[in-house]
């Protein structure tokens, strides 16, 4: 395993769920983060899917203590050069395009690549990427497949993301070769819209408890 790999497993394996987080205002961000990192989690992915994305993940990373936060919904190298110069600690994406990982190669953070196939998990092993987003989870084949390849496929570790939530999470962590799993159940977005903080920060306890 390189740096960056175990990087990114101490990144990972800190607590057993990264909160996926789609923010639209730094405003809301910074206390967002806080009540999430108050209950336990402190792998942060933030989506670049909101014209806010990056100057949250920036915000969160210069003011926040005590957590990793992560660019998510990284699609191509311009993209990833962005998070890494707005101060994330890893980067994530739904899938692995050539142009991708060859950036994510030269990038100076860990990359969390998706796959929903296992010739896709062992292209991306091949090339030194052992920790893998296993996305979207349940539409994939959700537990038994994991299940299912993880005794011809041991060396590979997987994060599984897409429709997994209280109900099943612990099922998902359950498994030898999954090492946390990502879901937005944690910040819903009522409570985010209300600035229940408190809320947020209990439902982070109950999945830090999941490990």
């Amino acid at each position: 395993m390189n740096a960056r790999e175990a990087s990114l497993f101490s990144i990972l394996t800190a607590a057993p769920v990264v909160p996926v987080l789609t923010i639209e205002s730094v405003a809301v961000a910074l206390p967002l983060a806080r009540a999430l990192v108050a209950g336990g989690l402190t792998a942060l992915e933030v989506t670049l899917r909101t014209p806010a994305g990056l100057d949250c993940i920036r915000a969160i990373a210069a003011e926040v203590e005590g957590c990793d936060v992560g660019a998510g919904t990284v699609l191509e190298p311009r993209q990833l050069e962005a998070a890494v110069e707005a101060g994330a600690k890893f980067l994530v994406s739904p899938g692995a395009s050539p142009n991708l990982i060859s950036a994510a190669r030269d990038a100076p953070i860990p990359f969390l690549p998706g796959v929903a196939t296992a010739g896709e998990a062992m292209t991306l092993a091949e090339q030194g990427f052992t920790a893998l987003k296993f996305f979207p989870a349940e539409p994939a084949g959700g537990t038994s497949y994991l299940k299912a390849i993880g005794a011809p496929l041991p060396e590979i570790k997987f994060c599984p993301t897409g429709g997994v939530g209280p109900k099943n999470a612990a099922d998902y962590l359950a498994l030898a070769n999954v090492i946390c799993v990502g879901g937005s159940w944690v910040a819903p977005a009522d409570a985010v819209s209300q600035g229940n903080w408190t809320r947020i920060t209990a439902l982070s306890r109950e999945a830090a408890s999941l490990g």
